[in-house]
């Protein structure tokens, strides 16, 4: 996730994100309180749901800095916070989690030939 994900957040926020690697970084940036396994095992998944969440808004985003980024904290919050009482599994926020499950695709030995 890079500060042009974050859009319109000012100039010093924009440039202490592009500083941020981890979902650690980015919870604490946010100022978001987490428990370190919590997050050890859902690092991706908790990035991907802020990102799609961030995606969800294309209206209404606060018009001041300090506003946008008490929102990207709820949002980043919310991420998290999905995560806590669930798996990654439950959640299917990733595509891999999205995919049919397993067998449904059969494909005989035979078909494989080609003949």
């Amino acid at each position: 996730m890079t500060s042009n994900e974050l859009l319109y957040l000012d100039e010093e926020q924009e440039e202490a994100l592009e500083e941020l690697e981890s979902a650690e970084d980015f919870l604490s940036f946010f100022g978001v309180d987490y428990d370190p396994s919590i997050v050890q095992v859902n690092r991706l998944h908790i990035l991907q749901r802020f990102h799609n969440y961030l995606a969800q808004q294309q209206t209404g985003l606060p018009t001041t800095s300090e506003a946008r980024f008490a929102f990207y904290q709820h949002l980043l919050t919310q991420a998290y916070q999905s995560f806590v009482g669930s798996s990654a599994q439950q959640e299917k926020v990733l595509k891999i989690f999205k995919r049919g499950q397993p067998g449904s695709g059969f494909v005989s030995l035979g078909s494989i030939g080609g003949a």
